[in-house]
């Protein structure tokens, strides 16, 4: 075959339609559906951890024991002291004046010491004391300390050393013998908790013992008790804290340029010390002039960071917190260093103390103990800002004018936690700079980039934000929500979201400490984004979340006007808060919802339930349901609000997202448990009305030439039963007579779907459903009279549609939201009796006037909601009934189907022939009712818990999606172009080449193939078969979980260019849509509604009949109904029906991709309805093509402005349109007759089959390409009827199934050109 000239080809493309170029988008810009969080991820909430920082007990050191043993000029005999030797006490020369004004003057000097750090404890100092004097001062101490910490310091200078059976040495009154003092007593007198500060040589001796005398103690109180008390012994240790200067052979340093009380001046004048050993340091030298006297000449106070000294101070605090953090074990640490101010300061200081004498050969003990620091890297830190600083001092000293320059440390730490947070994870070591951010937040000048480094590290995940909080950051940014700083709003309204999603029980400090009013502020401010609007709303819920007295603060705040004012703000994120934050506050808390009421809350939250975004009107439905769920006593204006607010929520039940249908659900659950009663007398009702239907035949309501009749049940003469009929009813034209609808025939009435309902109209809705036929109906009974009309109750209409909504919820498509609906729905069946049983019905219906009808038919045939006995009694295997489609008739002369054997309407709680009817535990159905509840609420916290500025995956060009999203695209752009070549020769060349055959599980249906893939997809009745087209294998099968009696009529790739999803249309109206869908073990249900609802009882019908628009992200359905229902994709939502003004079913659709605004629908009288969707829905219907006599099997639109449209019908018949005609401009007679018919959208060939086992192939001009049929003989081909026929979207590829359940694939001629 010589190959087209470049010319003819592009020529070709153009007369056929076939140059799309123009049209095609490029993948990346195409719009992803059905990918939302909601649809990747269960609806639940995120695993809470215990969160251990904040301590379980508080602790203050209430009590110091000053307990000096000195005796001033007199050496203990066991120690020789060098010359010179450390002789400073307190930074007192006790040799400079009289002994005892020495003595005295230490004291006092030491409580100073100890009173920068606890200025409030209560000081006792006892100077060189006898036993008796130590064991008063201690005994009444711990009597007045109570439960609190006692602090005993003793300095041993002036006494022997501690002895080897745990003694310490105290004096006689006369001064004249040492007298040991048993560690054994001192605890006794001390009790617990308390804290021992040890400044002697070898008083690590005094610390291996004590822990033996606490074990000793408890084994001895367990003799004389009998009780174990192996809890107590931990607890006494545990509240037991010892500070010891040396080891337990070790001297004190005696350097004559150090302290004698060095351990002393470490813990209590850090600051003083520190720099006097690193005047006696090597790198001291770095500053000229340094010396001792000018390191004592500091300027500036340590409670000021402005100063020199201060901001010194600042540092060390910030270094030996860090270091603590960062060695330490973290509930150890929350022990030492956050539990009690004054240990805290202590153990900051201890760790001066075990690297300043270390380096004098002395190892300061702890108990606990704690790892080595003296080491530590942030120590070289410390010394950096001392030469910073010192270098500054001769020249500030010098000259008064000077000016300080301040530190840089505080700077460069932020800019290495900056660094650490642009490479930090989870699975790296945390940031060692994250304490000194905390002392960052006391300074002005580093706060606001200290909040927004902070507020990055908390959005890294909630490990981030226990680590904050374990740091000690809660108090810090507790007391900055008094700041009327504007600059710090938006960072400390994140932060507070951040920590709130990790830890809720904050909420009552902020209630105590009034922190809900800057979130009011936050909120109510016009000039604030919506995106710390939001945070400021989710705050608030969290604070009121299951708290009273939060609920009470907020109401107080006016936070229920705040929140209504804002509901309609463009931020969909800020509706969804501030909904749920209206739902949390009058949670079970009635002033909340009057206070709502008052405002006409309901009202305005009315508006949300047809928002864009499915969270949205979740969120609302949410704060509805919270509203009417109330547990408080009912008045009769409470109970009208309820009812109307439940009329509302009745239009929800249509919604195309499952997340909120699963929160109709919970809040119809709040209306049947408070009226019980009226439920059940509603469901009393049906269940009559149902009776009486049944006794009456069915009416013909509509018979066409296509093959097909419409049916419906009449009504028993004199009786009207369609009263209190669903809000989802479609009404004929003719508003006043029910009559005329259910005697309508084959006229061209068309049926316009209800519209919306708007917000706030909840009674007119269902005085709209009450609506009665005309006065001279005469099918109405004397009893309906005006008196009688007037006596209808509204409650009762109420009640009866919110009962229709759940029967409908009962059988929806998602299991988790039928589930809950059949809860309810048997709570109330519970209060029903009903004496009615399964029974066989002959078949007394004559065949010739309506086929017998499925188990599922209605009395209204249109808008019914489901009246099945599923809704209360399942199959063991779980499938629900089809809520209003009736049974295919394969065979209409048959005398009895399966549907045959019961009463033309199925009775409200039959099972079935030959089923027995289960009675259920009340008590078990009840409680399963009342437990009825979602996580959304929970979910949507998620939100804040999970990084929020962080890129998304999609996003990162360094992920393996994106990576992976790139892959795809090239491979979708490499196929368009292999398959180019393939498209301009389709018309030439032969197309009966079969690559691939293989049998199906069951009868294809529906054939599909993957447009990027070697993937075809077949569906049966039951289920979707994935095969590989190339290679041959089978890739999976797809149970769709169909309910009995319905089958799959549709199928579409979602989202084919990128991460493929599959929706599967059952001819019941369901729509379910697939991930994963040929892993078996990876399976997912993305979503899953109702397109559908109003199915026409037919003998023969379409079923569902689908059309997705991929560029537009639009769902088109129709089928065995007289619209066309538009669903967006993005907004779950149903957003336009389009009358089709035809009385028979919608066969097939297509749309014009490139303006969107063309739809074409065949239809099974044989017309072919042109749609504009711009107008009005009836204005919309533009034109009408009547050429075809019979079932439109086929509407393809060419591609390229001035593409014809093309229709085929199962008479045989094909013909051409000019879109702007009424006429065909070219007819082609190509078989005598069609099952399946398929176009290539973008190649010059076209196939049909028909049940003659046999398939056409056919260029556009009517030249007859292939013929593939039966052959008899061993090499013959062999092919069944044909059921379905596919073309590939790009390559030339035909795919067939057959009623012998083998499908095929056919390619061109695999011969080189």
């Amino acid at each position: 075959m010589q190959p087209v000239p470049k010319d003819m080809s592009k020529a070709l493309e153009i007369e056929f339609g076939l140059c799309d170029d123009e049209f095609d988008v490029v993948d990346s810009d195409l719009p992803i559906a059905y990918n939302e969080l909601r649809h990747r991820e269960k609806i639940e909430g995120s695993k809470k951890v215990t969160q251990s920082w904040r301590m379980k007990e508080r602790m203050k050191t209430v009590s110091v024991a000053l307990v000096l043993c000195l005796n001033v000029g007199v050496d203990p005999p066991d120690v020789v002291k060098t010359t010179p030797c450390a002789r400073l006490e307190c930074w007192i020369d006790p040799l400079a004046q009289s002994p005892q004004k020495a003595l005295e003057a230490i004291g006092a000097n030491l409580q100073k010491q100890y009173e920068r750090w606890q200025p409030r404890a209560r000081y006792k100092q006892t100077l060189d004391p006898t036993v008796e004097e130590v064991k008063k001062l201690c005994t009444s101490l711990r009597r007045n300390a109570k439960e609190e910490r006692v602090l005993f310091h003793y300095n041993g200078h002036g006494v022997p050393k501690p002895t080897v059976n745990g003694e310490i040495w105290v004096f006689n009154k006369s001064y004249t013998q040492y007298i040991p003092l048993s560690i054994y007593d001192l605890q006794t007198w001390m009790g617990s908790p308390s804290i021992y500060v040890y400044d002697c040589s070898h008083a690590g001796v005094i610390v291996d013992l004590f822990r033996q005398f606490s074990l000793q103690r408890e084994s001895e109180s367990e003799a004389v008790n009998g009780k174990s008390v192996t809890s107590n012994t931990s607890s006494t240790v545990k509240h037991c804290i010892q500070l010891a200067a040396c080891g337990a052979n070790e001297l004190l340093p005696m350097n004559s340029e150090l302290p004698a009380d060095l351990f002393t001046s470490c813990l209590t004048t850090p600051i003083k010390i520190a720099l006097k050993w690193y005047v006696l340091q090597n790198t001291s030298k770095l500053v000229p002039g340094l010396t001792q006297d000018l390191v004592d000449k500091v300027p500036g106070m340590l409670n000021d960071r402005r100063t020199m000294l201060g901001e010194l101070n600042w540092i060390f605090t910030a270094i030996t917190d860090t270091i603590a953090w960062n060695t330490l074990p973290r509930d150890l640490f929350q022990r030492l260093f956050r539990q009690d101010l004054l240990v805290a300061s202590l153990f900051r200081n201890f760790l001066l103390a075990e690297r300043i004498m270390r380096s004098y050969n002395c190892t300061p003990i702890s108990g606990p103990t704690l790892p080595r620091t003296y080491q530590h890297p942030m120590w070289q830190a410390w010394d950096l800002a001392l030469d910073l600083c010192l270098r500054q001092l001769p020249k500030l000293l010098e000259d008064e004018s000077a000016v300080f320059q301040h530190s840089p440390f505080f700077t460069e730490q932020l800019t290495a936690f900056d660094v650490w947070l642009k490479y930090g994870a989870e699975s790296r070591a945390p940031p060692e700079q994250l304490p000194i951010v905390l002392q960052v937040l006391l300074s002005q000048v580093h706060r606001l980039r200290a909040l927004e480094l902070l507020g990055r590290f908390l959005d890294l995940g909630p490990w981030a934000v226990s680590l904050a909080l374990s740091v000690g950051i809660f108090p810090y940014v507790l007391k900055l929500l008094q700041s009327n700083a504007r600059e710090l709003r938006p960072l400390l309204v994140f932060i507070w979201a951040k920590i709130l999603s990790v830890d809720s029980s904050c909420q009552a400090d902020l209630v105590k400490d009034n922190g809900h009013k800057y979130f009011l502020s936050v909120l109510a401010d016009p000039y604030m984004p919506a995106k710390q609007k939001t945070m400021a709303a989710f705050v608030l819920a969290m604070m009121v979340n299951e708290y009273r007295q939060g609920q009470e603060a907020a109401l107080q705040g006016s936070v229920v006007a705040i929140c209504l004012e804002q509901l309609t703000d463009s931020s969909p994120l800020l509706r969804h808060w501030l909904a749920l934050c209206l739902a949390k506050v009058w949670t079970n808390f009635d002033s909340a919802r009057w206070c709502g009421v008052r405002d006409t809350a309901h009202e305005k939250l009315y508006k949300l339930l047809t928002d864009p975004e499915p969270e949205v009107r979740a969120a609302a439905v949410y704060a509805l349901g919270t509203f009417i769920s109330n547990v408080s006593e009912k008045s009769d204006h409470a109970t009208s609000i309820d009812l109307g607010v439940g009329m509302q929520l009745v239009h929800v039940a249509q919604d195309g997202s499952p997340l909120v249908r699963k929160e109709l659900v919970v809040a119809f659950g709040g209306l049947v448990s408070h009226f019980e009663t009226q439920f059940a007398v509603a469901a009393t009702q049906l269940i009559e009305d149902e009776k009486l239907r049944e006794r009456t035949p069915a009416i013909l309501t509509g018979e066409a030439p296509g093959g097909w009749n419409l049916v419906a049940p009449g009504s028993p003469e004199g009786i009207f039963t369609s009263i209190s009929s669903s809000n989802s009813l479609k009404r004929s034209s003719s508003r006043g007579s029910l009559r005329t609808l259910l005697s309508s025939t084959s006229s061209a009435t068309s049926v316009a779907p209800r519209p919306p309902a708007t917000p706030g109209s909840a009674f007119a809705a269902s005085m709209e459903s009450l609506e009665l036929p005309s006065s001279s109906s005469s099918r109405i009974p004397r009893a309906m009279s005006s008196n009688a009309i007037s006596n209808m109750s509204l409650k009762n209409n109420v009640y009866t549609n919110v009962w229709k909504s759940l029967l409908q919820l009962a059988v929806d498509p998602e299991t988790q939201v039928s589930d809950m609906a059949r809860c309810l729905v048997n709570l109330v069946k519970s209060k029903v009796t009903t004496n009615s049983k399964p029974r066989y019905m002959p078949n007394t219906t004559n065949s010739s006037h309506s086929a017998p009808s499925s188990p599922s038919n209605k009395y209204i045939s249109v808008g019914t909601p489901p009246q099945l006995s599923s809704v209360f009694e399942e199959s063991t295997d779980q499938k629900r009934e089809s809520p209003s489609r009736s049974s295919i008739v394969l065979n209409p002369q048959s005398s009895y189907t399966y549907s045959a054997q019961f009463s033309r309407s199925r009775k409200m709680y039959d099972k079935g022939p030959n089923m027995i009817e289960d009675k259920d535990d009340d008590k078990d159905i009840k409680g399963q009712a009342q437990n009825i509840s979602t996580e959304f609420f929970e979910w949507s916290c998620k939100h804040f818990v999970q990084p929020i500025m962080r890129l998304s995956d999609e996003e990162d060009s360094e992920s393996n999606s994106y990576l992976q999203r790139n892959f795809r695209f090239d491979r979708n752009t490499q196929v368009k172009e292999e398959a180019r070549e393939e498209q301009v020769k389709a018309g030439f060349n032969r197309l009966d080449n079969e690559i691939f055959v293989n049998r199906n599980v069951g009868v294809p249906s529906v054939i599909k193939f993957h447009p990027y893939e070697s993937e075809l997809a077949v569906a049966d009745k039951d289920g979707v078969a994935f095969w590989d087209w190339e290679q041959g294998p089978k890739l999976g099968y797809l149970s769709n979980g169909n309910p009995r009696h319905t089958r799959i009529t549709s199928l579409e790739y979602i989202n084919a260019h990128d991460n493929t999803l599959l929706m599967c249309g059952s001819d019941d109206g369901c729509v379910k849509i697939w991930r994963d869908y040929n892993s078996e073990s990876d399976i997912e249900l993305v979503t899953a509604f109702q397109a559908v609802s109003e199915m026409l009882p037919l003998n023969r019908g379409s079923g569902l009949v689908s059309y997705w628009e991929q560029h537009t992200g639009m769902l088109l359905t129709s089928g065995d109904v007289r619209f066309i229902r538009i669903w967006d994709s993005q907004k779950e939502f149903k957003v336009q029906d389009i009358p089709t003004g035809a009385d028979s079913c919608v066969t097939c659709m297509a749309s014009d991709m490139s303006g969107r605004s063309l739809l074409i629908a065949g239809c099974g009288d044989g017309t072919v309805r042109l749609f504009d969707r711009r107008l009005a829905p009836t204005e919309c219907r533009v034109m009408t093509l009547r050429e075809h006599t019979r079932w439109v099997v086929k509407v393809h639109l060419q591609k390229g402005t001035e593409g014809k449209i093309v229709t085929a019908s199962n008479s045989g018949d094909l013909r051409f349109w000019d879109p702007r005609f009424t006429e065909s401009v070219r007819c082609m007679n190509l078989q005598s007759s069609f099952t399946s018919v398929d176009i290539h959208p973008r190649a010059d060939v076209l196939a049909c089959g028909s049940m003659n086992q046999y398939i056409g192939v056919y260029n556009q001009s009517g030249d007859t390409l292939s013929t593939i049929k039966y052959h008899d003989g061993f090499i013959g081909q062999r092919i069944g009827a044909i059921t379905s026929l596919a073309f590939h979207p790009y390559r030339v590829k035909l795919a067939a199934g057959s009623s012998d359940s083998y499908i095929s694939v056919y390619c061109t001629s695999l011969r080189r050109s």
